[in-house]
């Protein structure tokens, strides 16, 4: 049996990642593609635990500020459990896994929105997750102002009608998202066979036409290399 294929997910919050990411998983399945799909973090039992302390604005109401290294390490014992329990034997039986975010998403976040540097985020993840790398890196990034306005603007509604508060990063100033934003144009920049960029601020069909297209470049050369 031939290993599975890894695609990835990049972009700000509100970038319309987690909506293409469902969009492609249904597309792929209609093809005749088994489909894992996961987010991060979260996506296990201990993920979901993670992810309660990391994004909930309450969360440092009863625990205090969450020092920019703990999350770090706290981002990294998510995506380990998730690798150890849901990746690896996906991609071991052959299947596609489609997870929203992943390690790309920590060097922007807490490498350059938290200054803590893009080496020791790539050491983390070569210690921690053995350096698995994704085969491919869908990075939507539209730009900076449309991305926030959408991010606030769903979490101000989950709040509302679901009681759900994942806006301790968004609560972030501009320039936290500026520094975001620019790291994951240097991520692409250095790693371009594995990124592929989306920039448009296009609708979502037209973004799904052009992940679709991309995708079904990039299968056919897996197999053959299997």
């Amino acid at each position: 049996m031939s290993r599975g294929y890894f695609i990835t997910f990049e972009g700000l919050d509100g970038s319309g990642k987690t909506t293409q990411l469902r969009r492609l998983a249904a597309w792929l399945e209609a093809e005749g593609h088994t489909v894992v799909t996961l987010r991060q973090p979260g996506g296990t039992a201990l993920g979901d635990r993670v992810r309660s302390i990391l994004l909930d604005s309450r969360s440092e109401a009863t625990l205090g500020p969450i020092a920019p290294l703990a999350e770090m390490a706290l981002m990294f014992a998510d995506r380990a459990q998730a690798i150890h329990e849901i990746i690896l034997p996906a991609l071991d039986a052959g299947t596609i896994v489609l997870c929203d975010r992943y390690t790309d998403s920590s060097e922007a976040y807490q490498g350059a929105g938290r200054e803590l540097g893009s080496e020791r985020i790539l050491a983390m993840h070569r210690s921690v997750c053995d350096n698995l790398q994704p085969d491919l890196t869908l990075l939507l990034l539209p730009s900076l102002e449309s991305s926030l306005y959408r991010a606030r603007r769903r979490n101000q509604r989950a709040t509302q009608q679901k009681g759900t508060d994942e806006n301790r990063f968004e609560r972030e100033g501009d320039t936290f998202y500026r520094r975001i934003y620019t790291a994951y144009e240097a991520i692409a920049a250095r790693d371009p066979h594995r990124v592929a960029t989306i920039r448009d601020d296009a609708s979502i069909e037209q973004i799904g036409e052009r992940i679709r297209e991309i995708v079904a470049s990039r299968l056919p050369a897996q197999a053959a290399r299997a």
